[in-house]
C-alpha cells in the first residue's frame, strides 16, 4: 500500500486495526471540477470499503487544517463526497500512546504465525479481567513468550480488548469481546 508521509502511514495502521475497514485504495480517484469559475483537481489519500459504507479520507497535519486553500478543497471534497451518499474524513495526528500500541501490535497480525491449536486455547481460557502479566501463565503448557505474542495478536484482531490509550504495561486488563 503506498504512502507520501508517517501521517498516511499511522492512518493506514489503523484502516488495518479497524475490524469495519475490508478494503483500502491508495489515492483512489481524481476529483475534478468547475468551483466559483475555476477548474479544482484534487486526488483523495484513501478510500475505505467499511461494513458501514465507503470513506474517502484526506490525510493532513492539524497545523496545515486551517490554511484558506487546504480547507476550501477539503470543503469541495466533502461536498462531492457524500453528494454520493459517502462518507468524507479529514484525519490528523492521533493520540501518540493510540498510535504507538497499534505499531506495536501490528507486529503480531500475522495469524498464519500462531499455531492454530494455540489460539484455539486461548480462546478458550478464562482471560477476561486479566492482566497481560498473568494472562501467559493461563496455559502453562506453552512457552510464555509465545502465549504473550499469541495474546498479542487476539487484541490485534479484537478477540480480547485493552485499554490502548495508556501504555501495554504489564499491568493492563484483558477484556473478552462482545
Amino acid at each position: 500500500m503506498s504512502y507520501e508521509s508517517r501521517l498516511e502511514l499511522a492512518r493506514l495502521l489503523f484502516a488495518d486495526f479497524d475490524v469495519s475497514v475490508h478494503g483500502i485504495v491508495a489515492q483512489p480517484f481524481l476529483l475534478k471540477s468547475e468551483v466559483e469559475q475555476k477548474v479544482r483537481k484534487h486526488i483523495p489519500d484513501y478510500f475505505l470499503l467499511t461494513a458501514q459504507g465507503p470513506v474517502v479520507v484526506d490525510v493532513k497535519p492539524r497545523r496545515r487544517l486551517a490554511q484558506p486553500d487546504v480547507a476550501a478543497t477539503f470543503a469541495w471534497t466533502q461536498d462531492v463526497v457524500e453528494s454520493r451518499g459517502w462518507r468524507y474524513e479529514v484525519w490528523s495526528e492521533p493520540p501518540k500512546q493510540v498510535l504507538e500500541n497499534i505499531r506495536f501490535l501490528a507486529g503480531f497480525r500475522r495469524g498464519w504465525l500462531f499455531p492454530p491449536d494455540l489460539l484455539n486455547e486461548l480462546r478458550r481460557a478464562d482471560l477476561d479481567g486479566v492482566s497481560l502479566e498473568k494472562a501467559p501463565r493461563s496455559l502453562p503448557g506453552h512457552p510464555e513468550p509465545r502465549v504473550r505474542a499469541a495474546i498479542h495478536h487476539l487484541v490485534w484482531t479484537h478477540e480480547l480488548h485493552t485499554d490502548l490509550a495508556g501504555p501495554l504495561r504489564p499491568s493492563a486488563v484483558l477484556r473478552r469481546s462482545v
